[in-house]
């Protein structure tokens, strides 16, 4: 059993910038399921913290997100 209180609640943050995608084993890219400007829902310490012209960014994979938010 764990608390209300203990349990780690998901972060929400906006879609910036996304890569072209991964490459698969077969050699084919796969597209990215997100896009710029959509919400998102992630784990406290998913990703990593970057500062661009004094703005903090994470920057994470896209298997770090658990939802998106329309």
């Amino acid at each position: 059993y764990i608390p209300d209180t203990a349990k780690e609640k998901p972060s929400k943050g906006q879609v910036v910038a996304v890569g072209p995608g991964k490459i698969a084993e077969n050699g084919s890219r796969v597209a990215m399921a997100v896009k710029k400007g959509d919400e998102v829902l992630f784990n406290k310490y998913a990703g990593t913290e970057i500062k661009l012209d004094n703005v903090d960014h994470l920057v994470m994979r896209e298997e770090d997100i658990l939802a998106i938010i329309d």
